[in-house]
């Protein structure tokens, strides 16, 4: 079975061959930059396979040569310039989105092949296990653009890579190789890639040769012995402040910069 969308926006899809679903990101030319219409259809994709008999393990890869180069930048003039408009972005598109593929019963793999950056890391993160070539450049450069990290979105790479990576990712905003990604904990395996599909299939049959009650149920227990370990998060005073930066004049600054190609001059205004 298969189920794809093709738009110019780009699109998501995902074929299955029980017990197996493939998820494909797929934005041409833009090096799979996620738009809001993919992430509203890589939602419903896993809301499908989280609900689908006789599937034991989603994969999700990218086309194009790279697994997602971030979010689409181009949607920021119209969709993401107010608070408002802000906060809906990753409150009410980008979370259910992440949430759906973190809370899918069965195992989800990143299979990542080329840039896996900004919202495909954050796709990266929520994923049970990330296998990577060795092209592979990971990395969070939205310190160039003036704005911090959602709260949800921070949650999950300080949930996989600690603090202290999670930070040198987001206050230095430069890529990672895949060795760099390998040894702090972003990934979990690297090859090279002239042997990708066949390390691929070897970790699908890993995990589908194994019981598949006792998969979901160690995907469950890992994943609620974390969310304890982390704490109540933050109150709702915290969360509100967090969209404080979309209010500022070096948001603006850092978004009109990258459209224009200059360097912005922030001046923490």
């Amino acid at each position: 079975m298969a189920q794809s969308e093709h738009h110019p926006g780009g699109s998501i899809g995902w074929t299955s061959v029980p017990p197996v679903a493939r998820v494909t990101l797929s934005h041409a030319g833009q090096l799979n930059a996620i738009s809001i219409q993919m992430w509203r259809e890589l939602r419903r994709c896993f809301e499908e396979i989280s609900a689908r008999p006789g599937l034991r393990l989603a994969v999700i890869s990218g086309q194009h040569g790279a697994f997602a180069a971030g979010a689409d930048i181009s949607e920021f003039s119209a969709q993401r310039m107010s608070r408002e408009q802000v906060r809906a972005y990753h409150e009410d598109i980008i979370a259910p989105a992440l949430r759906a593929i973190a809370h899918c019963p069965i195992p989800v793999v990143a299979a990542i092949d080329g840039a896996c950056i900004g919202g495909g890391l954050e796709i990266a993160c929520v994923c049970d296990l990330r296998l990577a070539t060795d092209r592979s450049r990971f990395g969070v450069p939205i310190n160039r653009l003036g704005f911090p990290m959602a709260p949800q979105e921070a949650a999950a790479l300080l949930g996989l890579v600690g603090g202290a990576t999670a930070l040198e990712l987001l206050l230095e905003g430069r890529l990672m190789d895949a060795e760099e990604a390998y040894d702090k904990g972003l990934v979990n395996r690297v090859v090279p890639q002239a042997l990708f599909d066949d390390a691929l299939d070897t970790l699908i049959r890993h995990i589908v040769a194994g019981g598949p009650a006792a998969a979901r149920r160690n995907k469950w227990l890992i994943r609620r012995l974390m969310e304890l370990a982390q704490g109540p998060g933050l109150t709702a005073a915290q969360k509100d402040a967090s969209w404080d930066f979309a209010d500022s004049q070096d948001y603006r600054r850092g978004i009109s910069a990258f459209f224009n190609k200059t360097r912005p001059d922030f001046q923490d205004d």
